[in-house]
């Protein structure tokens, strides 16, 4: 009589606090979720950010579902800063980037991995996969826009049941695709789900990522309302942020 093999044990994953939401501080957030995927243990991914963790000080729902999330991963720099200001040795990890590396590196782990890309205007996610099966001819990538009706929404989550992507990239802003993945990534249990916000709209170029400098500086968000100055409002959540991180810092 054959054996039954064991499912692979993963090792828990140390958390910090950032205003009573929980970020996972590790060196090789990409490692960890290849290891997640090969191990066929699915996972919901939070990119957290300054203005994310306020949203969350207003609303409970979206507070909770990031506390329940598998992994939290310190995209903002303000998030960095707070850690950082506790004594926490701590790495930004841009949401972008981990979508990116997980693309280049999934064919290498199972050539059977599908993906899937949801959200965006029509036709985005369709040129972002066009763009990422030039990059990477092995992926084979299925997409939908995030313009849709009740009944077509059913009927994308038929079809993710049926076809139970291992890599769920989903692109419907903050906190939206929180509650979409939260809702629904029971129908995918092994898939590695990630809110990536307006990143189909940089991949395909409709949008450009802050030049290195800003990057490397912390000032992302600065280009950013460069880009779109409608944004102001939701920046406000910035200067809060600071202050709240002052008051919760003991030095």
């Amino acid at each position: 009589m054959r054996e039954k093999k064991s499912e692979p044990t993963l090792s828990p994953i140390p958390e910090n606090l950032v205003l009573g939401l929980p970020v996972h501080c590790i060196d090789d957030y990409l490692g960890c979720l290849l290891s997640r995927l090969n191990a066929g243990v699915g996972a919901h991914v939070v990119t957290l950010n300054a203005e994310m963790v306020m949203q969350g000080q207003k609303d409970l729902v979206l507070a909770e579902i990031i506390r329940q999330a598998e992994l939290v991963v310190p995209d903002g720099a303000g998030v960095v800063l707070h850690l950082r200001l506790k004594g926490k040795s701590v790495r930004r990890c841009p949401g972008i980037e981990l979508a990116e590396s997980l693309l280049c590196q999934a064919p290498k782990q199972n050539s059977q991995n599908l993906v899937f890309f949801y959200g965006g205007k029509p036709g985005v996610a369709m040129k972002a996969a066009e763009t990422w099966q030039q990059k990477v001819p092995e992926l084979a990538i299925a997409c939908q826009h995030g313009y849709l009706s009740l009944t077509e929404e059913k009927e994308l989550l038929h079809t993710m049941a049926q076809l139970q992507p291992r890599l769920i990239f989903v692109s419907l802003g903050v906190p939206r695709q929180e509650f979409w993945i939260a809702e629904h990534k029971h129908i995918c249990p092994q898939a590695i789900w990630i809110g990536i916000g307006g990143t189909f709209d940089i991949w395909t170029g409709v949008k450009e990522r802050a030049p290195v400098w800003f990057c490397n500086n912390s000032l992302e968000w600065l280009y950013r309302l460069y880009q779109e100055p409608w944004r102001w409002r939701r920046m406000l959540a910035l200067p809060q942020f600071a202050w709240k991180t002052l008051m919760d810092i003991k030095f």
